[in-house]
């Protein structure tokens, strides 16, 4: 029988809020994007469609699920509609997976968010996701199909090498995030800064101190996402206050929500390093800003999985 009859295809497509990223994703893989749309209702409701045939195709969708929920909910429909088009497999690509900070139950009467949107992905009939530096490492556990967890790292570190900084640190801004902070001085051959924080409350920091050498040093804050970017804000203005030269600042998901635009803008950040995981606004000042992409080794690995190659050398640090 002709091979030919074998041979399976590749379709990549994307969700609304990610389809800057899926673009780019698309010019690295040299192809183009498959065609979809959107019916929207009066009342809010939507239906995603393809509208070109995904019959024996490996199908990859791309979406951070990113704030509005409506992110989630469309690539819920964007699997299920693939699922029942007859696609060989459907590959979620999501690189900033929304609902991660709720990877277990840090107070009584609380769901685990991170766990229920792996279940859903689960049952709207995705085969595998792709993501990139999850909130917790083992959120992997939670699905019950192949996860391919990247790393920003693979974009962040050319580029701290690239900038020859002498006497360089790099910093966590808490406690939770030391051990990212240790691979990145690690691998750089730098010394590392704790930053140690007590919370008042949700997304309201109280105390700060700082854990290492900071006098004449050029610090590098990194972290996975910042939110409200009081935390990060707030360490970067005590390094400064206890003599560092200069305060960069890192993280691949810039969820940045309320006032954090405004609050980088007046801290002493001299840089803000992020991906594009999720874009930036528009309507604010973001001199400060430098943006990488990420669409390079997301198209790496999805050329990978879909010729059955190893991706175990993509999630080296």
């Amino acid at each position: 029988m002709d091979q030919q009859f074998f041979e399976h295809k590749f379709k990549i497509f994307a969700c609304r809020g990610s389809r800057y990223l899926a673009e780019k994703i698309a010019d690295a893989l040299k192809t183009e994007l498959g065609q979809s749309d959107v019916l929207p209702f009066s009342d809010g409701e939507f239906q995603p469609a393809f509208n070109e045939s995904i019959r024996g195709a490996t199908v990859f969708i791309v979406q951070s699920t990113f704030a509005p929920s409506d992110n989630l909910m469309e690539l819920l429909l964007m699997i299920d509609a693939a699922r029942r088009a007859s696609a060989y497999k459907v590959i979620a690509v999501m690189p900033y997976f929304g609902w991660a900070r709720q990877d277990r139950k840090d107070r009584p009467r609380v769901s685990i968010g991170a766990k229920l949107v792996a279940n859903l992905l689960h049952a709207a009939g995705c085969d595998r996701v792709m993501t990139c530096d999850l909130h917790a490492d083992q959120i992997q556990g939670f699905f019950d199909f192949p996860v391919d967890h990247l790393y920003a790292s693979a974009v962040f570190l050319p580029y701290l090498r690239g900038l020859n900084v002498e006497n360089l640190s790099i910093a966590s801004p808490d406690m939770g995030g030391a051990k990212r902070a240790n691979a990145y001085s690690r691998v750089l051959g730098v010394p590392m800064i704790i930053c140690h924080k007590s919370r008042e409350r949700a997304n309201v920091v109280g105390s700060m101190t700082a854990i290492g050498d900071v006098e004449g040093k050029n610090v590098v804050i990194v972290d996975d996402m910042v939110d409200t970017a009081g935390t990060i804000t707030k360490c970067a203005n005590m390094l400064k206050e206890k003599g560092a030269l200069s305060v960069r600042a890192m993280c691949t998901h810039p969820v940045l929500s309320g006032n954090a635009y405004e609050r980088i803008a007046e801290s002493a950040i001299q840089q803000f390093l992020v991906t594009d995981t999720i874009p930036l606004r528009t309507d604010v000042d973001t001199s400060k800003f430098t943006v990488l992409s990420v669409a390079g080794i997301f198209a790496d690995v999805i050329e990978k999985v879909y010729h059955f190659k190893s991706v175990s050398d993509t999630f080296a640090f």
